[in-house]
């Protein structure tokens, strides 16, 4: 052990006879031996070229050239070459926690300018800058409706995110909060279920617009049936759908969260991402993370501070509301590098492209024999089908034909055993449209 860290044996005797172990094996006695690494012992060093030659080849693993129908939440958007060019300017790239404003007000202008965009974007009055993932959002959400009520039971549709709702019972698990799940209709929110089960012991109901079957809805009934019995409306959205879709600050909604993944930040097998929050300027002394204000310095100049700062860091550990990372900034500042290079115009014709491509593909599968597209609700960009066989060997099959062919909901949906959720974005052309449903027949029928 004392080639990698700096401990000498006295050190390592020491913590031992302090903890009451004889050995430093006898404190893995607890983890089986299958699942105990095969040695510590790293091999030899390689020169710069080596190394660099070794990534490579590990990268080259990855099929660069799949098309990818693959949604459920993360979306393979293109992102404009300023995103990656700005971003990696040391004085974003490298700057840290802007505590001192006299000297970190380029980082502060640029969270302020995510604010803002953030606002416009969801219809709101506030965002904070920023959460870690689209699901850690949504628990904060929660946890930010329990603080305003003081209630602590929260009504969930089924077609919220089966991720972010296994998020949070994770993360409350060791709290006093009761989650109902209102089982959709028709993939659609189950409005009589949902009224049913709504009192004035709720804290709030979530939702998610699009759904995680893709289905789009105006929630404006929801938000204010939740806001008569004094409950929070929550709302979970996908951000590019709202250049085209109604805001939820204009349904009524008193909290919206989402995952910012699709404004300029990569895949990258899972994160960082970036997740957001928005809610109405008179809640925002209960919301989690940081909110940045503009001001003027003593000489009448406009400048930039940390106006609220409800770290754990920053305030009484007992009255923290959150312990957000400060390097969620610079995704944060990717997300407005990418909204301001699109711009209001662009981002509706975006969400436009997304929406006529997906709608081009629903007709090719509806053509296909075998295969049934549901049409229950309208849709944005992403819609379920349902297959004659197995969707998880469709799924293998067509990867072999270079295709992520989409997400099988039978794993969280029992009753969805043959479903299959199907995403299209601006990347996919004509030409690729008409190869999935050429390959998906092939698939199903040789």
């Amino acid at each position: 052990m004392g080639d990698h860290i700096a401990n000498t044996d006295q050190d390592i005797r020491s913590m031992l006879e302090a903890i009451g172990a004889s050995s430093v094996e006898e404190l893995f006695a607890p983890v089986k031996k299958t699942q105990r690494p095969a040695s510590f012992r790293l091999p030899q060093g390689l020169s710069e070229f080596e190394v660099l030659k070794k990534l490579q080849g590990t990268a080259d693993k990855n099929d660069k050239n799949l098309l990818y129908f693959t949604g459920a939440g993360f979306y393979d958007h293109h992102i404009p070459s300023v995103v990656d060019h700005l971003s990696s300017r040391s004085e974003f790239y490298t700057a840290y926690t802007p505590y001192q404003p006299e000297c970190s007000q380029g980082t502060l202008q640029a969270i302020y300018e995510y604010q803002s965009a953030l606002c416009r974007l969801t219809g709101m009055e506030i965002a904070n800058a920023s959460l870690y993932d689209g699901g850690t959002a949504l628990y904060e959400a929660v946890m930010m409706a329990r603080r305003l009520t003081g209630r602590d039971r929260v009504l969930v549709d089924s077609a919220v995110s089966p991720i972010y709702r296994t998020m949070l019972t994770s993360y409350t698990k060791n709290l006093d909060i009761s989650f109902v799940e209102i089982p959709v209709a028709h993939g659609r929110t189950d409005r009589a279920g949902l009224k049913k089960h709504l009192t004035q012991e709720t804290a709030c109901v979530i939702v998610q617009n699009p759904n995680f079957f893709g289905a789009i809805d105006d929630y404006s009934d929801i938000a204010a049936q939740a806001r008569a019995v004094g409950a929070m409306a929550v709302a979970s959205v996908y951000p590019v759908s709202l250049g085209m879709l109604k805001t939820p600050g204009e349904m009524g909604f008193d909290i919206v969260t989402g995952e910012g993944q699709s404004l300029g930040l990569p895949l990258s097998f899972g994160g960082p991402y970036l997740g957001f929050m928005t809610t109405k300027k008179d809640l925002a002394r209960k919301m989690p993370g940081r909110v940045v204000g503009q001001t003027v310095d003593s000489k009448g100049q406009r400048g930039f501070v940390l106006t609220l700062q409800a770290r754990e860091q920053h305030i009484r550990r007992e009255k923290a509301t959150s312990n957000i990372c400060s390097n969620e900034a610079l995704c944060a500042l990717r997300a407005v590098i990418y909204l301001s290079a699109l711009g209001k115009k662009g981002l509706a014709e975006l969400a436009e492209l997304n929406y006529q491509k997906a709608e081009y593909l629903k007709h090719l599968l509806s053509g296909v024999k075998g295969v049934e597209v549901k049409k229950s609700s309208p849709t944005f960009n992403e819609f379920a089908i349902v297959l004659p066989k197995n969707p998880d060997d469709v799924v293998a099959a067509m990867f072999e034909k270079g295709i992520c062919a989409g997400f099988p909901l039978g794993r969280y949906y029992k009753e969805m055993d043959r479903y299959m959720i199907v995403a299209v974005t601006e990347k996919l052309s004509k030409d690729d449209l008409d190869y999935y449903a050429k390959t998906l027949e092939s698939v199903l029928w040789g």
